[in-house]
């Protein structure tokens, strides 16, 4: 993999708004080189799980809550449905049917942004594009079945579930992937807090084998739409299954977490080594005192501190400073709208200095390079000269 954001602006996903439109107004604004589609959990269909369930077997709702009717007369038959579009799907029959298409009403965000992309006007300074899904054991703990256990207890429906998600996620990829600069491919996030939260009493009876090859088979279907692949974790615990992975973008809270990221010296190592990118979550956005507290320059110097960490324990200045993306550490669904834009406004402007400092540091080492030249060539003419005396 060949990707270098050089610290970029990225963000995450969430936005206090009810208007799609003023959220893409937004984001273009401060993010236009890698936008992203909106999420707006303040509208009843757009929250983080039930967003992507459409299409899995038995989804029941009453306009409050959601669940899986496993007790429905026709559940085996509609199990056996869904089946049988995956096996079609995988030997490339419409990979991107109905059932696995982001549904219009539950991410209006997703097509608005598509709309917007392609009418054009927002393509001039558009590098790549970003996408995002909710993780398939997050969404697991978040949804029940008729008994009111979290399916992602039953093999079964666990199983259909990281299907699932890894088919929408293969086709939110395909469908941002004609939007993208050519040779840079879209980018599809997987939120997924538990990849790091395992073993903690709120996820008894999650494995680390379970987290990671649940999330190895999404990664594989945003690999196959012609994706990078990234995770996004707003927690803290175990990095190791994290890096370990095939993902090629780790995102991490860095405002909060990044001494115990580090702890991880060589899988975080080995990350760096074979390609991988670091969305740097160096803006807060879970504790408004620090919001309100930071600064462009608090944050600049947050940042150079903890590379100069990463430097010492043996990463390379120059190849994790192209290989950064500068993020908020979360998405900002529930913050307001006034700190939300101050999120926004920090990130690019944070990106933006870095960007430059990066930019007059290429400027010298080109500069040196033509210096040591025309020593070396001037050392070989007085050479060839003293040769022909």
């Amino acid at each position: 993999m060949n990707f270098s954001p050089c610290c970029r602006p990225l963000l995450i996903g969430s936005l206090p708004l009810r208007d799609h439109q003023a959220a893409l107004d937004m984001i273009f604004r401060y993010t236009p080189e890698i936008p992203l589609w909106p999420q707006l959990p303040r509208l009843p269909k757009e929250g983080m799980i039930r967003q992507f369930l459409d299409g899995f077997p038995g989804l029941q709702e009453d306009g409050k809550r959601f669940w899986i009717d496993t007790e429905a007369a026709d559940f085996p038959e509609q199990m056996a449905q869904f089946y049988d579009e995956c096996a079609q799907a995988e030997e490339g029959k419409d990979p991107c049917r109905r059932r696995f298409m982001l549904n219009d009403e539950a991410a209006p965000g997703f097509y608005a942004f598509c709309q917007a992309l392609a009418r054009g006007g927002e393509k001039r300074d558009l590098w790549t594009v970003k996408g995002q899904i909710t993780g398939p054991i997050t969404s697991g703990m978040g949804v029940q079945d008729s008994h009111g256990r979290a399916i992602v207890h039953d093999d079964n429906l666990r199983d259909v579930l990281v299907a699932l998600i890894a088919m929408k996620a293969e086709c939110q990829a395909r469908s941002l992937a004609r939007f993208a600069k050519r040779g840079t491919p879209p980018l599809v996030f997987i939120d997924e807090p538990a990849m790091v939260g395992f073993g903690s009493g709120g996820f008894a009876g999650i494995s680390r084998e379970m987290v990671s090859e649940a999330v190895s088979r999404v990664i594989a279907g945003i690999h196959r739409g012609g994706a990078l692949a990234g995770v996004h974790v707003c927690a803290n615990g175990d990095w190791q299954p994290v890096l370990a992975s095939t993902t090629d973008i780790v995102s991490f809270d860095a405002y909060s977490y990044f001494d115990n990221l580090i702890l991880y010296r060589q899988a975080l190592l080995q990350f760096l080594a074979r390609g991988g990118v670091l969305a740097w979550g160096i803006v807060p956005t879970g504790d408004v005192t620090a919001l309100e507290e930071a600064t462009e320059d608090s944050l600049y110097i947050l940042w150079r501190e903890q590379l100069a960490k990463l430097c010492f324990l043996g990463a390379d200045e120059q190849m994790v400073t192209a290989r950064t993306l500068i993020t908020p550490s979360c998405g900002t669904g529930s913050l307001t709208i006034g700190q939300a834009e101050k999120v926004l406004c920090l990130t690019a402007r944070l990106s933006r200095r870095l960007r430059g400092a990066l930019y007059y540091a290429g400027l010298a080492y080109e500069h040196e390079l033509a210096r040591l030249s025309r020593r070396l060539r001037g050392a070989l003419y007085g050479v060839g000269t003293a040769e022909n005396l």
